[in-house]
C-alpha cells in the first residue's frame, strides 16, 4: 500500500493543473480549496501541508480543482463569498459579491436611513449588510428572480436581519410600494458588446440578467432613474453602482429625472463607480426644476 501524499504534494499538482488550464493565480485558488476540504483557513493551510492527506480529501480537493480549470468560479464551489467582512452565500443564481461593491455601502452610510430598497437585490449581500450596520433600519429586496431572492433570504437569516428585511419579486419597482429614504443598486451595466471580453468566471458562470441588458448597458439605469423620485421620501437619496465608463450617462439622466446634488463617487482604485442622486427635500422646489 502506497504511503498517502502530503499536503504540499497535492498543492503543487493541484496548481500546475490550473496553470496548464490558464487560470489567473493558480496558486491562490489551489490554497484556498485546500483549506477549503481540508477545514482550515488558508492563512493556516501552511501549517498542515507536511502531513499526509486523507485519500477520500484528497479526491474530493482534485475534483474541486477539476471544476475550477472549467474556470468555475471558486465562490461556487466553496459556497461563499467575502464581503464587507462578513461571509455570504453564492450560488450560479446570483452575482459575485466583488470588492468595488463596498464602494456604495461606505457611501450609503455615511448619511443615516430607516428605509432601504435595493433593487436588483441578487445574493442580498448589499442590503443584508446596509442594514447589519445599520440595526435601527428596515428594508426591502426586490429582484426578477425567485431563485436569487432564495439565496438572499438564506443569507438574511445567516446573518440575523430577517425581522427587518422583506424579498419581492418586482421588475424593478413594479410590486414594490414607496416610500424609502435610501434606495441601492447594482443593476446590470455590461454592454451587449463588452460581454465576450469578461473573464470565462463571469461571461461562462455568473448569471447573465445580472450582467448586462444585452443593449448599451444603461437600459437599467433608465428605468431606476424615471421610477425611483416616486418611490422616495422628500430628501431621499438614489445610489447606483456602474461601470467605469458610464458616469457621466448616468449623471444626465439622474438629472433628467429631478435628482440634485447629483456625484460620482470612485473606488479604491479611482474608477468612477457610484452615482449617488437626491430628491428636493421640498417637492415644490422638485416641480420647478422639472419645469425648467
Amino acid at each position: 500500500m502506497s504511503e498517502a501524499l502530503t499536503g504540499s504534494q497535492h498543492l503543487v499538482t493541484a496548481t500546475r493543473t490550473l496553470t496548464d488550464a490558464g487560470v489567473p493565480d493558480a496558486a491562490r485558488d489551489a490554497r484556498k480549496l485546500f483549506a477549503f476540504v481540508t477545514g482550515t483557513t488558508p492563512s493556516r493551510v501552511t501549517l498542515i501541508l507536511p502531513d499526509p492527506v486523507m485519500p477520500e480529501v484528497a479526491a474530493r480537493f482534485h475534483r474541486l480543482i477539476a471544476r475550477r480549470s472549467e474556470f468555475e468560479p471558486v465562490s461556487h464551489l466553496i459556497g461563499t463569498r467575502a464581503f464587507f467582512g462578513r461571509s455570504f452565500e453564492v450560488t450560479p443564481d446570483v452575482l459575485d459579491p466583488r470588492p468595488e461593491t463596498e464602494t456604495l455601502i461606505a457611501e450609503a452610510l455615511r448619511v443615516p436611513f430607516a428605509r432601504v430598497l435595493d433593487l436588483g437585490t441578487g445574493s442580498g449581500c448589499i442590503l443584508i449588510t446596509l442594514l447589519a450596520e445599520n440595526s435601527d433600519a428596515v428594508g426591502v429586496g426586490g429582484d426578477a428572480s425567485a431563485a436569487a431572492l432564495a439565496v438572499a433570504a438564506r443569507n438574511a437569516e445567516r446573518h440575523a436581519v430577517t425581522e427587518r428585511s422583506t424579498f419581492v419579486q418586482s421588475d424593478w419597482m413594479a410590486a414594490i410600494a414607496p416610500s424609502f429614504d435610501l434606495i441601492v443598486s447594482n443593476p446590470p451595466y455590461i454592454a451587449a458588446d463588452e460581454m465576450a471580453g469578461l473573464s470565462r468566471d463571469v461571461r461562462d458562470w455568473e448569471p447573465r440578467m445580472a450582467l448586462t441588458d444585452d443593449a448599451d448597458g444603461l437600459s437599467a439605469y433608465r428605468v431606476i432613474a424615471a421610477q425611483a423620485p416616486e418611490a422616495l421620501a422628500p430628501g431621499g437619496r438614489l445610489m447606483c453602482e456602474i461601470g467605469p465608463t458610464q458616469g457621466q450617462a448616468v449623471v444626465d439622466l439622474f438629472a433628467e429625472a429631478g435628482f440634485c446634488n447629483i456625484n460620482v463617487i470612485p473606488d479604491l482604485d479611482g474608477r468612477d463607480r457610484v452615482v449617488i442622486g437626491q430628491i428636493p427635500a421640498n417637492r415644490q422646489d422638485r416641480a420647478v426644476r422639472e419645469a425648467k
